[in-house]
């Protein structure tokens, strides 16, 4: 027998999250993490920060929905179980418009297709049932999109990312969900990006019969603990009725551990899966910090700082071609044309998290979760300039420099 490698302890250095997602961290939730006790997943404390976590992410989705909870683990897994009630044979439409929503796009395939469309491409299914609606890179999708697509096919269901971080681009909410009502579609939405930073109550989307999003972006929860979902009354009376191929991932039976059953409330959950003390602590926390913020107040500070941001990378000579109010993808000056991932990986290396898009055209994504200041957002676009111009890109920091300036003298003459 050989002997087993020990490797050194690992240390990850701390880095600035620049990127679409994940945000770093704010300290009190990572705190609650650390502070937590040793518990077990039935403890009553810990079933007891589940309840408020519960309750509390109904105030944060903006809901009365009461199959509103958490599922452990990343968006990904909010998005599985949203997508759950899908079944083999089931007509979908989904709207593409980036990474992201190519990937759920991808997911509903496999989901809706049957035996033979999975023995035809088992990675890579096309079923008949299913109906992808290609928007081009860096448009949003829009009501005339989905009126039209909803209108022609009447499927069961409709997918559509809110935010798409693959190309910064918003979707059209509003159409999405009364083109569902208008076509009696149960709409369902990956609000992954969104949560936490835009303002919006989803009982106001009546069409849309489901939502998932992620513990790592706008509720900024990391170490990763749960994600996201809601579901209406509908979306649940379906289930009952035709099932879903998932234990794990079932709604109803993911809801009974939140001590939600039979479509009630009750005092305490009943066992589904083992559940960590530690990361009840550190969602827990991360909700109490988005309610003391405030939707609205949030929603703002986002979309003043993104614009900031936006101004400084335009007078580096950048052009922006996002919307969104977390991140601003675009497309760098002619001089380092073909050489965005060269430049993010340089920022990398440097503790610098910035992305490349991650599909055609390259474009660089620049974030600002929880980075809602006048210094993190100086530091940025300082980290971001420098880089620029050791490699050749001859742009004017003090240019950069001025935009901010004269934006955050806007705000403090307007107080």
């Amino acid at each position: 027998m050989t002997e087993p490698d020990i490797f050194p302890q690992l240390t990850i250095p701390e880095t600035l999250a620049a990127g679409p997602g994940p945000g770093n961290t704010d300290a009190r939730v990572l705190a609650s993490f650390a502070n937590a006790g040793l518990a077990d997943h039935m403890q009553a404390d810990v079933l007891r920060g589940m309840i408020e976590c519960k309750l509390m992410l109904r105030e944060v989705w903006g809901t009365r929905n009461i199959h509103t909870f958490g599922v452990a683990g990343t968006g990904w897994s909010g998005l599985d179980c949203l997508f759950g009630a899908i079944l083999p044979g089931d007509t979908v439409v989904a709207f593409v418009n980036g990474t992201f929503s190519g990937i759920d796009a991808l997911t509903v395939r496999m989901k809706a297709a049957g035996r033979a469309d999975l023995a035809a491409d088992p990675m890579d299914p096309r079923p008949a049932n299913v109906t992808v609606v290609t928007v081009p890179h860096g448009r949003t999708v829009t009501a005339d999109v989905i009126e039209t697509a909803l209108a022609d096919r009447k499927p069961t269901w409709a997918v559509m990312a809110h935010w798409e971080t693959g190309s910064g681009r918003i979707n059209d909410l509003r159409a999405f969900s009364d083109a569902c009502e208008r076509h009696g579609v149960m709409g369902l939405v990956d609000a992954v990006s969104s949560l936490g930073i835009a303002d919006f109550d989803i009982d106001d989307y009546p069409g849309v019969a489901g939502w998932a999003s992620c513990p790592q972006k706008g509720v900024l929860c990391l170490p990763l603990t749960y994600a996201p979902v809601s579901f209406t009354d509908r979306y649940i009376a379906h289930l009952r009725a035709n099932g879903c191929h998932s234990y794990v991932h079932n709604p109803i039976l993911e809801a009974r551990h939140w001590s939600i059953l039979d479509g009630q409330d009750t005092p305490a959950g009943t066992y589904h899966r083992t559940h960590s003390g530690y990361a009840v602590a550190a969602f827990h926390e991360a909700l109490r910090i988005n309610l003391q913020h405030g939707k609205a107040r949030k929603a703002r500070d986002y979309a003043w700082h993104e614009a900031a941001l936006r101004k400084a990378v335009i007078a580096l000579g950048c052009d922006v071609t996002s919307n969104m109010t977390s991140l601003v993808v675009l497309n760098l000056p002619p001089a380092l044309a073909g050489r965005e991932k060269d430049l993010v990986q340089m920022c990398r290396s440097r503790g610098f998290g910035i992305w490349p898009t991650l599909s055609e055209p390259v474009q660089v994504r620049i974030g600002i979760l929880n980075q809602l200041g006048e210094a993190a957002i100086t530091d940025i676009v300082d980290r971001f300039a420098a880089a620029m111009n050791e490699m050749g890109a001859g742009a004017d920091p003090a240019a950069a420099r001025e935009a901010l300036r004269s934006h955050y003298v806007t705000r403090m003459a307007a107080e």
